[in-house]
């Protein structure tokens, strides 16, 4: 396992890129007549699983350089005790990242990032930001998109080089969003969505799920299962029953549901699939509280095949 090099500012960041990128190309994977070095920027809020050690690696066995961001950013809380409590593990995180091979770790303080403090100027995330997760967490997303395209500029390689940004697919909205984002806004990165690690029980990897006690723990793997029985449901052609997934998790005392619906995977506008089978790919996405933690998971939903 080798130690990641880790850098605090902007400027550092663009400089080992640069020389990262070109110690590539020099070598062979960038040479006259062959194909461009690659970059592979996975952006994190540190507090690092196995969900993002899956992020890492797709970047690893697609790229020559690979750079992973640790910085709990602000813009998107909504409580401020819920940022306090956020975890902060950067050395755990560097040893994750250095098993799973980032080359680079861009660790900046917030000075770093926001050096006026709060921006006067942010990415709005429009309509589709403001349905499910964003009516729940007003401004949420504006946040998410400003810092990732702060991220993706200072990340952005300064010599020819194919540039691409790993989200998990666990956060649904958040990755249609920056997808729209940098499609509307002609950033210059491939987006690549990585699919949703969960542990043995079903439940999705995320950070918070430190804060479920071993009851709570029982009683959120409910989500994963009403969630799989939807996709069971399309992929065997059976008519989706939405009413009784939402009724299995209601049942369960210590849930409380946000939401729970059945969407178009890119533009998150509701499908109306229940009581019959599916006829299109969708996405099955929900939220709620466990206990002390608000939890989100979501689940491709394919149909039966002709």
């Amino acid at each position: 396992m080798s130690t990641p090099r880790v850098l605090r500012t902007a400027a550092a960041l663009s400089e080992a890129i640069t020389d990262a990128l070109t110690a590539k190309a020099d070598g062979g994977t960038g040479g006259a007549g062959g194909p461009a070095p690659s970059l592979g920027l996975v952006p994190t809020m540190g507090a690092l699983h196995q969900g993002h050690r899956a992020l890492v690696d797709a970047a690893r066995a697609a790229n020559d350089v690979v750079v992973a961001s640790v910085f709990v950013n602000p813009l998107q809380f909504n409580d401020s005790e819920d940022l306090h409590r956020y975890p902060r593990t950067l050395e755990a995180d560097l040893e994750l990242l250095g098993d799973a091979g980032a080359d680079l770790v861009f660790a900046p303080s917030e000075a770093e990032v926001y050096p006026d403090g709060p921006p006067l100027v942010r990415i709005h995330s429009g309509e589709l930001g403001s349905r499910y997760e964003g009516r729940f967490r007003p401004g949420h997303f504006d946040g998410v998109l400003t810092v990732v395209a702060k991220l993706l500029h200072y990340a952005q390689p300064t010599l020819p080089a194919r540039y691409r940004a790993y989200f998990g697919q666990k956060d649904a909205q958040q990755l249609a969003l920056i997808r729209r984002m940098v499609m509307d806004l002609d950033f210059r990165a491939e987006i690549v969505g990585v699919p949703v690690v969960r542990g043995t029980d079903g439940l999705a990897e995320s950070s918070r799920n430190v804060f479920l006690d071993a009851e709570h723990r029982r009683a959120a793997t409910v989500l994963p299962q009403a969630l799989f029985a939807l996709q069971d449901q399309a992929r065997t052609g059976l008519p989706l029953d939405l009413a009784a997934a939402v009724a299995r998790v209601q049942a369960e005392p210590h849930v409380d549901l946000d939401y729970f619906d059945i969407v178009d995977p890119q533009t998150l506008q509701p499908l109306a699939t229940d009581g019959q089978p599916l006829r299109r790919p969708a996405l099955a996405l929900l939220a709620a509280r466990v206990g002390p933690v608000r939890l989100i998971d979501n689940l491709p939903l394919e149909p039966a095949a002709d």
